[in-house]
């Protein structure tokens, strides 16, 4: 079915605005290849009660990726991680950088953004 561009502004106003606005986006500071990871980093939580850091947590403290290497190493040798999920991480952080994991957490992180 194909529908024209008057057609479409007439049965669906909001969205056919939403499309030619100039300033449309959405900023994405981190690729996450695991579904169930993705979901539960982007639940926001009120405090850090119960809080159980992920790989992608650690790999966010890292300052280069032989530091990350290390960490997505570890996790896979105490199981923490799959051999799976482990190679899509170092193909990640060859191709991409360190980085697209989400920008570095520093020192005092967790207090500056729920103490």
């Amino acid at each position: 079915m194909e529908i024209g561009k008057d057609q479409f502004k007439k049965t669906f106003p909001y969205l056919a605005k939403e499309m030619s606005d100039d300033q449309r986006g959405v900023r994405i500071d981190s690729i996450r290849a695991d579904t169930k990871t993705a979901e539960k980093a982007a639940t926001p939580t009120k405090s850090l009660s119960n809080y159980d850091p992920d790989v992608i947590d650690f790999l966010r403290r890292c300052d280069n990726t032989q530091q990350a290497e290390e960490i997505i190493n570890y996790m896979q040798n105490r199981g923490e991680i799959t051999n799976d999920y482990a190679k899509k991480l170092r193909l990640q952080l060859k191709k991409k950088g360190l980085r697209s994991f989400g920008p570095k957490k520093e020192e005092g992180y967790y207090f500056n953004q729920y103490g």
